[in-house]
C-alpha cells in the first residue's frame, strides 16, 4: 500500500491496547510514544508513533525504510481490528521485530492501522536477507494473512516526517485532548465557558507588539507581558478570554492563535483553565 496524504484530524477517544515495540539503536532521544486518529482519502486511520525522534530524523546511517504488516480479515468497525485481531497482530509485529533484528540494526518509529492493514514502520541500515526473511516467517507463522513487505531507500525519512508525524492541525488536537482529558478526570463536564489563559513567546518586543494588535481586535486580554532569560523567545505574554473548551471549540481557537503567533516571529505555548464542576 502506498503512502496517503493525511487529509485532517478526527476528534477521537481511540480505545485499542498499544504496544511499544523497543528498537535497537544508536544513541537516541528518550521514546515518547503517542497515537492519533485522521483521515486519510475520507476514511479514519489510526497512527502510533515514537514523537522524540522528529528531533533527530533524518538519521543518515539508517537510509533505508522497511514497511511490513499484514491484510487481516476481523475488521468489523471502520477497517479496524477487533480486540481479539489485535492479540495475532501483536504477535506478528514481534515476529517481525525479531526478524529485522537478525537482519540489521534498526529504529522502528511507529504502526500505521488503515482499512483492515496494520504496518509497521523501520529504517534500517541494511536490507540484505529482510525480504526473504519476512517472507519465510509470514508463510510459516501466520499463513492465514496476507504480509506486506516494501523495502526503499529513503534517506530523508520522508515517511515519518511527511506522514507518520503529524501535521500542525493534529498536534493541536492531540495537545487539547490531554488538557481536557485531565479536566474531565478532575470532574469537569467541559459543558461551561470560562476563562481560557494562553502563553506566548517572542524573539522581539516588536514581535510581541504585533499580535498584542491581533489580541486586543480579537477581545483577549492582556494579563502580563515580561522579559525571560530565553535567548531565543525572551519576550512573553500572557493573556486569556472567555471562551467554550469543548475540542472543536478550542482547537479552532488554539491552531488560529498558533498560526497568528508565527506570523509575529513568536512561539505559542499552550493554554489552561480552572476545574469548573
Amino acid at each position: 500500500m502506498s503512502m496517503i496524504k493525511r487529509i485532517a484530524p478526527l476528534i477521537f477517544a481511540l480505545y485499542m491496547p498499544v504496544q511499544v515495540l523497543v528498537a535497537q539503536t544508536d544513541t537516541l532521544p528518550a521514546e515518547n510514544w503517542d497515537t492519533y486518529m485522521a483521515q486519510y482519502e475520507k476514511k479514519a486511520g489510526s497512527v502510533l508513533l515514537n514523537m522524540s525522534l522528529k528531533q533527530v530524523a533524518p538519521l543518515r546511517q539508517y537510509p533505508y525504510l522497511v514497511v511490513t504488516g499484514v491484510r487481516f480479515k476481523d475488521c468489523p468497525t471502520g477497517g479496524f481490528p477487533s480486540k481479539r485481531e489485535f492479540n495475532t497482530l501483536y504477535k506478528i509485529s514481534d515476529s517481525v521485530k525479531s526478524i529485522v533484528d537478525r537482519a540489521t540494526p534498526n529504529i522502528i518509529t511507529g504502526t500505521f492501522t488503515f482499512q483492515c492493514e496494520r504496518l509497521d514502520y523501520f529504517y534500517v541500515k541494511d536490507t540484505s536477507w529482510i525480504r526473504k526473511w519476512l517472507n519465510n516467517m509470514y508463510q510459516q507463522r501466520f499463513p492465514g494473512y496476507t504480509p506486506y513487505i516494501n523495502i526503499k531507500a529513503d534517506t530523508g525519512w520522508a515517511a515519518y516526517l511527511d506522514f507518520l508525524y503529524p501535521n500542525e492541525e493534529t498536534l493541536d488536537y492531540m495537545g487539547n485532548q490531554k488538557v481536557l482529558l485531565a479536566l474531565q478526570r478532575a470532574g469537569d463536564k467541559l459543558e461551561r465557558a470560562r476563562t481560557v489563559d494562553h502563553w506566548a513567546y517572542f524573539k522581539t518586543d516588536a514581535d510581541r507588539t504585533c499580535f498584542i494588535n491581533y489580541a486586543l481586535k480579537n477581545k483577549f486580554v492582556i494579563t502580563a507581558r515580561d522579559t525571560i532569560d530565553d535567548a531565543g523567545h525572551p519576550f512573553s505574554l500572557y493573556f486569556s478570554r472567555t471562551d467554550k473548551i469543548d475540542l472543536p471549540s478550542i482547537s479552532k481557537i488554539t491552531l488560529e492563535l498558533r498560526r497568528q503567533v508565527a506570523k509575529c516571529n513568536g512561539d505559542y505555548s499552550g493554554w489552561e483553565t480552572v476545574v469548573v464542576k
